[in-house]
């Protein structure tokens, strides 16, 4: 049997919840996984670090070594022309520009399948100008890859992460505060997917048969606005959250005395409320019945 050779781009949450999900899969098969990582991650004392990598070994994941940044191109086109798969798992931590250089790496490489990082919103209906300008570089990813017809592809949009919506420093839900904010009105929307189903899901759709290509596919643990997720935490955690709303002028005003602050340019995009969220029924998990975390699960499971 031919051997389908994954490479992953990186192991942070969602790199190591897509590994993991990729090595459990019911038809993975024959295939070989192997990440990316930076030599300096490989090398590394901590802790947390050596603790992946054991995982990682013990998942029967190879390694390699390589930097999404400081890696030119062409390098990055060695790395990956002998592998059949390759999936972005390193986001906007990553800075501007290396979303395109990775794309063009890719087309260079001539693998057969690329996922790229687009584990997010759908930025085809957000559009440009959102006050997001690394979303501007998503939409020229996309751009990119349906320019072309060389390297097949597959977006995953899972709207945001569900922790991210609980990040205090994001300030949507404060609960050392006990404060949940709304972005633009308590009606605007947000879809969101936990890093776990994710990488399960991410896992689903590459192995699917038959197999998916050229295709934009969406996920959704929930679509919630603003006001039935202050509900919801009223509920699990019993007790009345103060509630505050972020009006999109506001939120653009406080953007425009901080124009590099990247939480200010998520806060208004989301806030804009376009291509953020879409009908769960639309989605990968609710038309093959894969049952995930909703908003209020992941509060059941976190909660302290």
């Amino acid at each position: 049997m031919e051997t389908n050779k994954i490479l992953v781009l990186g192991a942070g949450e969602l790199g190591m919840s897509v590994l993991r999900g990729l090595a459990a899969h019911s038809k993975r098969g024959h295939s070989k996984l192997t990440v990316l990582l930076r030599p300096s991650a490989l090398e590394s004392a901590s802790p947390d670090k050596r603790r992946d990598l054991v995982e990682l070994r013990s998942l029967g994941i190879s390694f390699q070594p390589g930097d999404l940044v400081s890696n030119s191109e062409a390098d990055l086109k060695n790395l990956f022309k002998d592998f059949d798969t390759v999936i972005g798992c390193t986001g906007f931590v990553a800075g501007p520009n290396i979303q395109l250089k990775l794309a063009r790496a890719v087309l260079a490489a001539g693998i057969d399948r690329y996922f790229p990082w687009q584990f997010g919103v759908d930025y085809d209906v957000i559009g440009r100008g959102s006050g997001q300008d690394l979303f501007d570089e998503q939409l020229e990813v996309r751009n990119f890859l349906r320019s072309q017809s060389r390297v097949k592809w597959v977006i995953i949009s899972t709207g945001m992460f569900t922790s991210f919506l609980f990040e205090p420093a994001f300030g949507v839900v404060d609960l050392e505060r006990n404060t949940v904010r709304a972005l633009g009105s308590w009606d605007t929307t947000v879809t969101v997917t936990t890093s776990e189903d994710i990488g399960s899901l991410t896992a689903d759709i590459v192995f699917f048969e038959p197999r998916i290509a050229n295709e934009i596919v969406y996920t959704a643990g929930d679509t919630i606005s603003y006001r039935r997720l202050a509900d919801v935490i009223d509920s699990i955690l019993e007790r009345k959250v103060r509630r505050e709303e972020w009006t999109l002028p506001a939120l653009e005003a406080a953007l425009a005395q901080a124009p590099d602050d990247s939480l200010r340019k998520y806060r208004v995009a989301f806030a804009k409320g376009r291509g953020v969220s879409w009908n769960r029924g639309k989605t990968f998990n609710a038309r093959h019945n894969i049952e995930i975390a909703d908003v209020a699960r992941w509060l059941r499971e976190h909660k302290k």
